[in-house]
C-alpha cells in the first residue's frame, strides 16, 4: 500500500520552483553586491513558512529602518526538502571559490555545513552580540553558526478530554493503544522529533551521544527495534497511519478536535494558541525517559561571501541578537530568546523562565537524521 501522508502538493509544488532559482544559481556570482549605494543581501530559509513570516514581517522591517542602506530579501525551501541538493550546491560553489546566491542561511544543516568548512567562521569581534550567547549554545553549532532562538517539542493534549496526560515516553506509547485514532504524528522528514525519540528510547546513553554528534552508519541497526514499535504503533494512529506533512498540520488536527493528543514545537504551540488555531483548553507537557527532543536553530554566512556582503551580514545576524530582535523572535514565533532574559522586558523574561537552550535534548546528527527519514518512509508505513 502507498504511504498515506497528508501533503499540500500545490504547496509542495510552489516550493519546489521558488527553490529551483536558489539551487540552479547557487553557482553564480554575486558580485553585484550594490544598487545605488544600496547592499542586497538574501536570506535562505531551510524550513517552515512561520519562519519566513518572522524574517519578512518582523526581523527585516525593523533591520532595514534602522539599517537603510541594506536590503534585505527571503527565499525558502519549505520543510528543507532539498536539503541535500543545497549542500552539495555549496559545497561545490566554495570548492571553486565562487559566491552563492544567498548571503544568510537559516537551516537545520547549518552546523553541518560550518563544521565541512563551507561557512565564515563567526566570533563576537564582527558580531558582538554573541558575547551574551551561552557558551554551551554556541558550542552546539560550532565556530560558523550563530545560535539565534530555540525551541524543544512538547506534547500537547486536549484537556477536555485528557484529564491524565503521559508524562514518560512508554506512558505515551501505551496511552496511543489505548486511544487508537487519537494521535498524530508528522511524517519524520517534516519534522522528526517523535520517531527520534522512540528510536532512542533503545539506545545507550553512549549510542545517542555518538549520534548527535558524529556519523556512524553501521550504528543505525540499532534503530530497528524502534522501527518495530513504530511501525506497530501505525494503526492505532490517526485514521490508522495518515503522517501529516509538517507540524502545521498536526497543530490543525489538534484544534479541530480530530485528535486528543500530539507532539508539537513549543514555538509552534505558544503561536498558535495566541492565534487561536488551538484552545486555551490544549496544554503542553515535556515527557521524560527520553524527553522529546529540542535545540538551538542556527544562521550561517557562506565561507565565500563578498567581503562588503559579509560584513552586511554579520550587522543583520548581530542584529538578530539584539535585545530588539530577540523580542521580535519571542513575539513572532515564540522562539525561546539565546540572551539573557535579564536584557529583555519582564513580560518576555516570565514567558520564557523555565527555558534554557544549552540544557535541551539534541536531535540526531543531519546524516543520521535524513537516513531516519528514508528508513522510516521504507519501515513504517502501512
Amino acid at each position: 500500500m502507498k504511504t498515506r501522508v497528508l501533503a499540500g502538493l500545490a504547496i509542495a509544488a510552489a516550493a519546489t520552483v521558488a527553490l529551483s532559482g536558489c539551487v540552479q544559481s547557487a553557482n553564480a556570482s554575486n558580485a553585484a553586491d550594490t544598487s545605488g549605494g544600496t547592499t542586497n543581501l538574501t536570506v535562505f530559509i531551510s524550513g517552515d513558512t512561520n519562519v519566513q513570516d518572522l524574517w519578512d514581517k518582523s526581523l527585516i522591517p525593523a533591520f532595514e529602518k534602522a539599517n537603510p542602506k541594506i536590503h534585505v530579501s527571503t527565499s525558502i525551501d519549505l520543510h528543507g526538502e532539498h536539503d541535500a541538493q543545497t549542500q552539495a550546491n555549496l559545497a561545490t560553489a566554495v570548492k571553486a571559490g565562487k559566491s552563492v546566491a544567498y548571503d544568510l542561511v537559516d537551516a537545520g544543516f547549518v552546523s553541518t555545513a560550518g563544521k565541512a568548512g563551507l561557512l565564515s567562521t563567526v566570533s563576537d569581534s564582527t558580531i558582538p552580540n554573541l558575547k551574551d550567547v551561552p557558551e554551551a549554545t554556541k558550542q552546539q553549532g560550532g565556530d560558523s553558526a550563530i545560535p539565534y532562538r530555540a525551541s524543544s517539542v512538547l506534547l500537547a493534549y486536549d484537556s477536555s478530554k485528557v484529564t491524565d496526560p503521559p508524562e514518560t515516553l512508554d506512558d505515551l506509547l501505551a496511552w496511543i493503544k489505548s486511544n487508537p485514532g487519537q494521535f498524530a504524528y508528522n511524517s519524520p522528514s517534516s519534522g522528526g522529533s517523535f520517531v527520534a525519540t522512540v528510536l532512542a528510547k533503545y539506545l545507550t546513553a553512549d549510542e545517542q551521544a555518538t549520534m548527535q554528534t558524529t556519523y556512524d552508519k553501521s550504528l543505525e541497526s540499532k534503530w530497528d527495534k524502534g522501527f518495530a514499535a513504530l511501525k506497530d504503533l501505525g494503526p492505532s494512529t490517526y485514521q490508522k497511519g495518515v503522517y501529516p506533512n509538517g507540524n502545521d498540520q498536526v497543530v490543525q488536527l489538534l484544534g479541530s478536535g480530530q485528535i486528543a493528543m500530539a507532539p508539537v514545537w513549543s514555538d509552534q504551540f505558544i503561536t498558535s494558541q495566541k492565534t487561536g488555531v488551538i484552545p486555551k483548553t490544549v496544554k503542553a507537557i515535556q515527557i521524560t525517559d527520553p524527553s522529546f527532543t529540542g535545540s538551538a536553530s542556527f544562521l550561517g554566512i557562506p565561507k565565500t561571501e563578498p567581503k562588503a556582503k559579509k560584513a552586511a551580514a554579520e550587522q543583520l545576524a548581530d542584529f538578530v541578537l539584539s535585545s530588539k530582535g530577540q523580542q521580535l523572535v519571542a513575539s513572532a514565533v515564540s522562539g525561546y530568546p539565546v540572551i539573557p532574559l535579564d536584557s529583555l522586558p519582564a513580560s518576555v523574561a516570565e514567558q520564557f523562565a523555565d527555558a534554557n537552550p544549552s540544557q535541551l535534548r539534541l536531535g540526531f546528527q543531519s546524516d543520521f537524521a535524513a537516513d531516519m527519514n528514508a528508513a522510516w518512509d521504507a519501515k513504517v508505513p502501512q
